[in-house]
């Protein structure tokens, strides 16, 4: 545990990316997996992970970030694209991953399947879709947490047009929206922020225990 705490003091919100080095194939791997295995609601990872490697997709996009020099800049891009109307269909694709993944038959598990369709299904729209995308956050803070021990910088961001990035990636066609992206790679020598002490509440101000 004191090298995870160790490896969240390292990590910082990269504002200057070093364009010469890239992440290689096994620790993006490890990345991926690390994402994969994130934590969500139901276990139903309502969402797509896009890894942007294109540099002329990049630049494309890039406008649309603030003209944040990351986005062109570091190894890759992340895209968090949440699902948008969610319901029972990806409900029944959940049910039958389980069943196979477990051994299960899928009819043992229709009771756990009627149960997510009866909190989902029902929700208006905007409401599946501010729930879906907050679970791209819990795969995202698996993203930082896992690169930190890599020694690989994240930045996480929202500030971007979400409606233009769904128009370059063709996401509202897929039934996806653009919900939080990150830049990942190495951060550049030059780049000021790394020696920033990091500004947090203290544990009085943050922490209540009840």
């Amino acid at each position: 545990m004191s090298n995870f705490i160790h490896h969240q003091n390292w990590r910082y919100a990269t504002k200057k990316f070093d364009t010469t080095k890239k992440i290689s194939t096994e620790d993006l791997n490890i990345l991926k997996e690390a994402i994969r295995l994130s934590s969500s609601s139901y276990g139903l990872q309502p969402y797509k992970v896009l890894i942007i490697e294109n540099e002329d997709l990049r630049e494309k996009l890039k406008p649309f970030a603030w003209g944040q020099s990351q986005i062109t800049d570091a190894s890759q891009l992340i895209v968090f694209a949440n699902e948008i109307n969610i319901g029972d269909a990806e409900i029944d694709t959940y049910i039958n991953n389980i069943s196979e993944t477990r051994g299960i038959p899928a009819e043992n598990l229709s009771g756990y399947g009627d149960f997510m369709k009866s909190k989902i299904t029902p929700l208006a729209q905007d409401l599946k879709n501010i729930w879906t995308s907050k679970q791209t956050y819990l795969a995202l803070g698996n993203l930082l947490n896992a690169a930190a021990e890599l020694k690989i910088d994240v930045t996480p961001m929202e500030g971007f047009d979400a409606t233009a990035f769904n128009e370059i990636l063709g996401l509202t066609e897929k039934g996806l929206n653009a919900s939080v992206i990150a830049t990942i790679g190495y951060r550049h020598e030059d780049d000021d922020t790394q020696h920033y002490k990091k500004v947090r509440k203290s544990n009085e101000e943050l922490f209540i225990t009840l």
